[in-house]
């Protein structure tokens, strides 16, 4: 067995399984050429965003640690014993999530999978993570503690942060469908149009999850539909904080956008020619859908606290997909 199986299987499995929740059921259909890959990239993500997201310690010292982080990504460097003492020190005891604790501890074991990867595969994996912790960085700049909430200002913002976060991975992943799995994509595929429809998925994602999440991310500071939306309402800062319900009308915007995006991701997976690979990406596009329309159904109070998609419906949900695996088939479940 090669070094990049080895790791693979050793922080492939368990580990992913927990920090990637219903993703993994994604990155376990892909075909083993784009799995490890894809993998990789979403473990590094994820111990990015973890760093990223512990509040508690000052945000200067998560800006450092990001750009130490992306340096050591960068140069395909082993984790400094410094840089790990940091991270199991004043952020692994911080995590309430024994997974996300896990993530700091195994980072010396990614990037030695990292330096296993080379060519196309390794800079896609460098430039996406570049983009991704770049964002993450202006998001604690943005957002430097709880506290008085903070807003982003306009509709521009939004969109170039969604793209930063989550845009850039859907052109990362149409790059190595494109680069590592023959006749991933319709022999009539352009790759940039197809590129073009990977970033709006991406991003159409991305706008879900804060949907999804107005309420939590309002008990933290942040607010990230726009001020300048929200503000010609005669609401403030602090209205919004205390009551996060009154950017309905804001919100409902932003999921009309949203459910736009996530047709071009439907659109996306049913111009696939490999079927575990359509498979594995239309899987979040169905997701978001659904998870939107529950969203769109919630109740204020409901859509404060939080909706998620239950795992019976999550399980009914991956038969359908299965069931209706063709272009047809994926195009029908999206409109039903």
């Amino acid at each position: 067995m090669d070094d990049e199986s080895v790791y693979e299987k050793n922080l492939g499995g368990e580990l992913l399984a927990a920090v990637s929740r219903s993703f993994y059921l994604t990155l376990k259909a892909l075909p083993k050429q784009l799995r490890e890959p894809i993998s990789l990239a979403y473990l590094l993500a994820r111990t990015a965003d973890t760093i990223a997201d512990t509040a508690q310690v000052a945000p200067d010292v998560r800006l450092g640690c990001l750009t130490q982080f992306g340096s050591l990504i960068h140069d395909r460097a082993e984790c400094s014993p410094e840089f790990g003492t940091v991270l199991i020190q004043d952020f692994q005891p911080l995590q309430t999530d024994p997974s996300e604790a896990k993530l700091m501890q195994r980072l010396p074991d990614a990037l030695k999978w990292l330096s296993t990867m080379n060519g196309h595969r390794l800079q896609a994996i460098q430039g996406v993570l570049h983009h991704i912790i770049e964002g993450q960085k202006a998001d604690i700049m943005r957002f430097p503690a709880k506290g008085h909430l903070r807003s982003l200002e306009t509709s521009e913002e939004l969109e170039a942060y969604t793209w930063q976060v989550a845009g850039c991975v859907g052109e990362f992943w149409t790059d190595l469908c494109f680069s590592e799995l023959e006749g991933a994509f319709e022999s009539s595929s352009d790759a940039a149009r197809m590129k073009e429809l990977g970033a709006r998925y991406g991003k159409g994602l991305q706008l879900v999850n804060i949907l999804r999440d107005i309420g939590k991310d309002a008990a933290l500071g942040r607010c990230y539909l726009p001020k300048a939306e929200w503000s010609v309402l005669g609401f403030t800062e602090d209205d919004i904080a205390r009551s996060p319900a009154l950017l309905r009308p804001i919100w409902e915007s932003w999921a009309t956008r949203a459910t736009e995006l996530l047709g071009s991701g439907v659109e996306y997976a049913a111009r696939l020619a490999h079927s575990r690979l359509r498979y594995a990406t239309a899987l979040p596009a169905i997701l978001g859908v659904r998870t939107l329309q529950s969203l769109k159904r919630a109740t204020d109070s409901e859509l404060v606290s939080g909706v998620k998609i239950g795992r019976m419906d999550v399980a009914k949900l991956l038969m359908q997909v299965s069931l209706n695996n063709s272009a047809a088939g994926i195009r029908k479940l999206a409109a039903s």
